[in-house]
């Protein structure tokens, strides 16, 4: 990397971290070269490109400022705390270059992104994504990998889908992902639940599923789970896929969070699978922004035509717009830049959270148990007292300025709901992330008494 963007890529993190408030001024060319090591050519380098991203502004004669977001309140926080939102932050989207790598894959596409294209997928993309795959240790043929408009279509097709096993039931985690289960309800499939925790799900009772239930696939989210943000060990990946392969059932493997993983030797069910059993699925929708609607599906021999048939007939072929420039992002680096930001502002957070809830679990007197992760992420859950109200708390918190969401739509009906209440810290400063678990921590023990 060259020094100058390494140098604008670490002010750019103090900028989004908090160490350069917005409106400060920052300091001068000479105290920058001295306390990086830079010469002062490489420093006015990173500086302009902090210009150009929109991240600073300079004042002749007096020197650079960050740039004030009016979307603050002119220098004010949000008067919510939230932690109920899971989106990404739109303060960190990556507008300024995604708009240049649009308007690129334009002028080097031309009319090819304004016509039909191939269901497939733009072939250049698939190209790419298969180096992105192999660096999540997921080795796959081109011919294997399909582009669809986000996950949200891939797990339609696939539940429509007829499997070489003829299995019709799909199994999912409780709780589990609300909008595939919003799909589930929709179109009244045939569905299983089978309970998970912070420590995973119960082997037995998925042997049981696997060997009498008629289960077509398992749809699961191995690694940072929504909405508990708990993952499974390597140990209960190689004991899914080998029950997998022993039961003739598909694995439908979401893994929307890799890009943001922070344990460099966690691997995806994928990698475990020897049979052909783990169709891996993955998403841009938390790393770049929900609006680019391209999802990743990488799929077994015996399913790969049928796919891309049953996806044509619901949807020609996904935005080539948004492939071509995609596949620009990537290939420019840019992309590489925007996720090693975002991994490690999301940490930062996420290390903040599990601090703030590992302080107040000490003190819980057994109000909530808080179950830390060696790797904390930057979404978690409470498991609450029997005797606490989610309803209650959510209520009293958002008199506080707090924003909580309840764990209802992550259930499919008739499953019974533990106490639980999920915690997400995207939108959330981390100054501020130890005065709302503070508050909610009082909150909760008010309620006890």
């Amino acid at each position: 990397m060259l020094k100058y963007i390494h140098l604008s890529d670490e002010l750019e993190s103090g900028i989004r971290n908090g160490t350069f408030r917005q409106g400060s001024k920052l300091p001068s060319i000479q105290t920058l070269a001295k306390q990086y090591g830079y010469s002062k050519s490489t420093v006015l380098a990173a500086l302009n490109e902090l210009m150009r991203r929109h991240m600073i502004y300079s004042v002749s004669r007096s020197g650079y400022y960050v740039v004030q977001k009016s979307s603050r309140g002119e220098g004010k926080e949000p008067a919510m705390i939230d932690f109920a939102t899971s989106a990404p932050d739109p303060e960190l989207f990556p507008y300024l270059d995604f708009q240049h790598c649009i308007n690129k894959a334009i002028d080097m596409y031309k009319n090819d992104l304004f016509l039909y294209g191939t269901p497939q997928g733009l072939p250049s993309l698939i190209k790419v994504m298969r180096q992105q795959l192999a660096e999540s240790q997921v080795f796959a043929l081109e011919r294997s990998i399909v582009i669809t408009s986000g996950v949200q279509l891939a797990l339609a097709v696939l539940t429509l889908l007829p499997f070489p096993n003829g299995k019709q039931t799909i199994l999912i985690e409780q709780p589990g992902y609300h909008l595939y289960i919003d799909h589930l309800r929709t179109h009244r499939l045939p569905v299983q639940g089978i309970y998970r925790t912070a420590q995973g799900i119960d082997m037995h009772r998925l042997e049981e599923l696997f060997k009498t239930g008629d289960i077509k696939f398992f749809y699961t989210i191995p690694r940072l789970h929504s909405p508990l943000g708990a993952s499974y060990t390597p140990q209960q990946k190689k004991e899914i896929v080998a029950l997998a392969h022993k039961y003739d059932v598909y694995v439908v493997e979401d893994d929307y969070m890799a890009d943001l993983e922070q344990d460099g030797k966690s691997d995806p069910l994928f990698a475990y699978d020897t049979d052909s059993r783990v169709i891996y699925l993955k998403s841009f929708s938390k790393i770049i922004f929900p609006g680019l609607r391209v999802g990743i599906v990488v799929l077994p021999d015996p399913l790969n035509e049928p796919f891309i048939r049953y996806k044509r007939s619901i949807d020609i072929d996904s935005s080539m717009l948004s492939q071509g420039a995609l596949e620009i992002y990537i290939q420019s680096g840019m992309f590489a830049r925007h996720k090693e930001q975002l991994r490690s502002l999301y940490f930062s957070r996420a290390k903040r959270l599990d601090a703030a809830l590992r302080r107040e679990s000490e003190r819980s007197e057994g109000i909530f148990h808080y179950d830390p992760s060696k790797y904390p992420g930057i979404h978690t859950h409470l498991v609450l007292g029997e005797h606490l109200s989610v309803p209650q708390i959510i209520k009293q918190s958002k008199k506080r300025s707090i924003l909580l969401e309840p764990m209802d739509k992550h259930y499919w009906p008739g499953y019974l709901q533990r106490n639980l209440i999920k915690l997400n810290a995207s939108h959330v400063s981390e100054e501020r992330i130890d005065t709302g678990i503070a508050q909610l921590a009082d909150i909760l023990r008010s309620l006890k008494a």
